[in-house]
């Protein structure tokens, strides 16, 4: 077994990465404070070709010395816009109709593992807060709400991680 050189990679460079087909997915970043887990989300955005993601209220924008640290490169290559309030998004994204999802722990959440995407539909997945999650407001206008079963002593996940293993199973169900 050897290592593999960045050369031999076969990444895409940053024209085709704008020019390849995306998964019909956009990350919404519900108020998130950290500028590392901001980067972090850019980064995993781009390993998993997803349409667009929604920096909203506190959530830092690019360029910042810091989400760069963490994104290394892929602020320049996924789409992002920004706005004001996380309601303004999720409104224009269902009238856009996207399946509007939540990671988030609730009453009536499913587990991960049991979220099967449909091919041709567009979901928009919401992040929230490291300490608060989703606010409420936003989840009585989701679709539903997904969590990530855990087993440890521990009940939350750091939100790129989170955001990470999601993306990755939906990468996987919607290209199999």
């Amino acid at each position: 077994m050897r290592k593999l050189k960045n050369s031999e990679l076969n990444r895409l460079s940053v024209n085709g990465y704008k020019q390849a087909k995306k998964m019909p997915v956009t990350v919404v970043l519900d108020n998130i404070r950290s500028l590392y887990n901001i980067g972090s989300v850019f980064r995993s955005s781009d390993a998993f070709l997803i349409e667009k993601i929604c920096l909203c209220g506190i959530t830092a924008k690019p360029p910042h010395r810091d989400i760069h640290k963490t994104a290394l490169g892929a602020t320049e290559t996924v789409s992002w816009e920004y706005y004001e309030h996380t309601l303004q998004a999720v409104e224009e994204l269902k009238a856009g109709n996207y399946t509007i999802v939540a990671i988030e722990q609730t009453d009536a959440s499913i587990p991960l593992t049991r979220f099967k995407p449909q091919p041709g539909q567009k979901y928009a997945l919401i992040f929230g807060h490291e300490i608060r999650g989703v606010d409420q407001d936003i989840i009585d206008r989701c679709d539903l709400c997904i969590d990530i079963p855990q087993f440890g002593t521990k009940h939350s996940l750091n939100i790129s991680v989170s955001a990470g293993i999601v993306l990755w199973h939906l990468h996987n169900e919607l290209s199999g």
